[in-house]
């Protein structure tokens, strides 16, 4: 099954078609739907990192309900 966005990156690529795939072919990938798969998903990958940081540093960043240190209050 081929994803319609990598086609069109393809199709896109115009004057720059040779230099891509000289890089896909320097990575060892076979073609260039290959390649832009690859680079997809790396992006996609880097996008759920800086979330899942972003929340862990939302999560730090709350303040703590301060403990009452005796029973009466």
């Amino acid at each position: 099954m081929q994803n319609p966005e990598i086609v069109k990156i393809i199709e896109n690529l115009r004057g720059r078609r040779s230099y891509e795939e000289k890089r896909a072919s320097k990575f060892g990938f076979t073609c260039l739907y290959d390649y832009f798969e690859y680079k997809i998903s790396k992006k996609q990958n880097v996008i759920e990192e800086q979330q899942k940081e972003l929340e862990a540093a939302k999560a730090e960043d709350q303040p703590k309900p301060a403990k009452k240190s005796c029973s009466c209050c």
